[in-house]
């Protein structure tokens, strides 16, 4: 994967929230911190190279792109963290003023024809299948009508946390998924499994708000 773009836009949105979340959440110093940052950035690069670059419908590519900036900063820091602080780090660093408004703006197509069309494009692409870095998803409406479940079954951040040796950490990306729904303002997220955590898939479910 090239690193102008989406990697290179990404680093630049969000390193200043990580860098300063490495201080109220795990107590760094302000030059910790910068020294932190910097490595994370190097580290950064080489695994956005590593990675292929993806198809063009595969709308996962932010997915995996969060996983490289956060897994860099984890490899950065001289201490490891527990899953626990590293979800509140996560949340708290990705869950950023233009985070909300993506969030909001994607809540107001929820459900909608487009959204609904597109969820289906992407469990036909099966895009895990020629690309390691990226999912596979089943699209499982529920039959009531009140929402439907993303049912992945091959997980690009399961994939590259293991090969950096962060597979524990995984649960950490995995919450956010909870905030997103949250700010999103048009569902409720509801989980039962996670790959990461030994279940038979992921499933993401979207519950539409009463």
């Amino acid at each position: 994967m090239k690193y102008v773009g989406m990697p290179l836009g990404m680093w630049i949105l969000y390193k200043p929230s990580f860098r300063d979340h490495l201080v109220s959440v795990f107590g760094y110093s302000a030059q910790e911190a910068k020294e932190i940052s910097a490595s994370a950035k190097q580290r950064y690069l080489a695994i956005i190279k590593k990675i292929p670059a993806f198809e063009k419908n595969d709308r996962f590519q932010m997915n995996i792109v969060s996983c490289a900036m956060l897994s860099a900063f984890v490899l950065s820091m001289p201490r490891r963290p527990t899953v626990e602080k590293l979800t509140v780090f996560y949340n708290d660093a990705m869950m950023t003023a233009p985070t909300r408004w993506f969030c909001r703006m994607s809540g107001k197509q929820k459900f909608s024809e487009k959204d609904v069309q597109g969820m289906k494009e992407t469990a036909a692409l099966k895009a895990a299948d020629r690309n390691p870095y990226s999912w596979n998803m089943e699209f499982l409406p529920y039959p009531d009508g009140s929402g439907y479940e993303a049912r992945f079954t091959k997980c690009g951040i399961c994939t590259l946390m293991k090969e950096e040796g962060l597979y524990d950490l995984v649960p950490a990306m995995c919450r956010l998924d909870y905030a997103m729904a949250d700010a999103g303002g048009a569902s409720d997220f509801v989980r039962e499994y996670t790959l990461a955590s030994g279940g038979p898939y992921c499933d993401c479910g979207y519950k539409k708000k009463r």
